[in-house]
């Protein structure tokens, strides 16, 4: 048991903000990741440590999360639209969420493995090297996939202005 406990201390931070860069959500970021360590814990015994804990953990998340989108297909969270936080400076906030809000859209629209492994690079914080280990792909692959996501969302970020 202390053998879990260290490693959810350890990821804990990854693994919420790797969820919480694919839902949007901080609820549903937490669900995710209770749960991602809750299977973590049950299949704890068949982790071989061929790759990083951390892209293993990422991706029991990733497919917890893909399981609740298949469950929740027809249902529309009114909540997960996200909250203004209380700032002075309104007009930045807005600026700033619509920013956001047009990267998320032109991301959302990448194919894979594009916008995964953009979201994994960006977002799960992963290097090169785990997110071809993931993929089972080499950590060059992975830098160039990244390089030609990021030159994908730029050209269509210019297209939308």
């Amino acid at each position: 048991m202390v053998e879990l406990e260290e490693i959810y201390s350890l990821y804990f931070k990854d693994v919420y903000l790797f969820a919480y860069s694919l839902t949007r959500d901080k609820h549903l970021a937490e669900d995710i990741t209770s749960e991602t360590f809750l299977k973590a814990l049950k299949s704890l015994d068949s982790f071989k440590g061929e790759s990083d804990i951390r892209v293993w953990l990422f991706q029991i998340a990733k497919n917890t999360y893909y399981s609740y989108l298949r469950k929740h297909k027809k249902e529309i969270a009114l909540d997960s639209i996200g909250e203004i936080e209380d700032e002075t400076d309104i007009e930045k906030i807005i600026f700033l969420k619509e920013e956001s809000m047009n990267v998320h859209k032109v991301l959302h629209q990448l194919s894979e493995p594009y916008k995964e492994v953009f979201t994994l690079r960006l977002f799960g914080e992963l290097s090169f090297k785990q997110i071809g280990e993931l993929f089972g792909k080499t950590d060059n692959w992975a830098c160039v996939t990244f390089y030609r996501a990021k030159r994908k969302i730029r050209e269509e970020m210019r297209k939308n202005e």
